[in-house]
């Protein structure tokens, strides 16, 4: 392939797959990395990854690191702050930055690929289709309205900079943390939710599946100027994610306990208050409390199927049980 993609959040656990996959395609990878960053992609790939350091304020930097790629999948960003600032700081302006370098040193650019987040279009108000692209966006948090704000400049840039947006929901497989608190309580024999767990419905994808619908929404000509939701074929329960899980932790019955949603909220600004007075993310803060009382977070796939031909191909039981065997094998659980 004539491709040279610049990767951004390369050391994060959807870039440094993303970074595997895109390298045993045979594709040239630039990867960008803040001075302070480890090089884990380089090292692991060597000479088939290029590393470019700067940070997204070093204008001079930046525009050495869009000079001469082919395309930019724009991954890094901040999901935990103490502080809005620090979302916008995480989530806007490095946009804003390196669209900028683009403009001046890399105006050629066959693609621009943004990954936002369902968060930035908020929860549906049912558990089917899900929320589509054409929706009005709801975000329910920070973390959400910083991500809008992301695409939102994004799109300013769109008239000189072929743009497309891709919003993954909730992402699993091999590598991530976030979930892997979630097996933990069911591994001790419990499953804590905030707010109805039996009426929740949540979309989520395969790390390996999101890469796949990313890659075929940047080489797509027809996603030029499109956002796409890179999702599963449908919202799944709680109780599909326990019976996956179920096989490879050996758990028998299983507590469920459900917080009410006053109590959840009271944690979050308990907390939040603590966050802001010692300068740390908090675990739970009211911006984080809305986001887990809602009950659908689903997203429609049927847009990225129609002008992609895309649907995730891993089935949830097949997926849990690989990151489980994962976490297993690296003691983590």
């Amino acid at each position: 392939m004539d491709e040279v993609i610049l990767v951004t959040g390369s050391t994060g656990f959807i870039g440094s797959r993303l970074v595997e996959i895109l390298v045993g395609q045979g594709s040239r990878v630039r990867v960008l990395l803040r001075p302070e960053s480890r090089s884990a992609s380089s090292a692991r790939h060597g000479a088939e990854v290029e590393e470019a350091r700067a940070a997204y304020g070093d204008t001079e930097a930046l525009g050495r690191a869009v000079a001469g790629v082919t395309s930019i999948i724009h991954l890094a960003g901040v999901t935990k702050a103490a502080h809005e600032a620090g979302f916008l700081a995480g989530n806007v302006t490095p946009v804003e930055n390196l669209l900028d370098a683009v403009k001046r040193h890399n105006p050629g650019l066959r693609r621009f690929l943004l990954v936002s987040s369902l968060a930035a279009l908020g929860p549906a108000s049912s558990s089917s289709p899900g929320v589509r692209e054409s929706d009005r966006p709801c975000p329910v948090s920070a973390y959400g309205r910083s991500k809008l704000l992301g695409e939102e400049v994004a799109r300013r840039h769109a008239g000189s900079v072929p743009l497309t947006i891709v919003r993954p929901p909730a992402v699993y497989g091999p590598g991530d943390r976030d979930i892997l608190e979630v097996f933990a309580m069911m591994k001790k024999g419990y499953l804590l939710s905030a707010g109805s767990g039996k009426r929740q419905r949540f979309s989520m994808i395969h790390v390996d599946d999101l890469i796949e619908g990313t890659l075929s929404a940047l080489r797509s000509e027809a996603a030029a100027g499109q956002d796409y939701f890179i999702t599963s074929p449908r919202g799944y329960a709680w109780d599909e994610v326990i019976e996956a899980a179920r096989p490879s932790l050996g758990f028998g019955r299983l507590m469920r306990i459900d917080l009410p949603k006053p109590l959840v909220f009271a944690l979050g600004a308990v907390l939040g208050t603590v966050a802001k007075l010692t300068g740390r993310p908090a675990l739970i803060n009211r911006d984080k409390a809305n986001e887990l009382v809602q009950d659908y977070w689903v997203c429609s796939p049927e847009k990225a199927q129609c002008d992609l031909g895309f649907t995730a191909s891993t089935p949830l039981a097949e997926g849990v049980a690989e990151t489980l065997r994962w976490y297993q094998q690296q003691g983590w659980l």
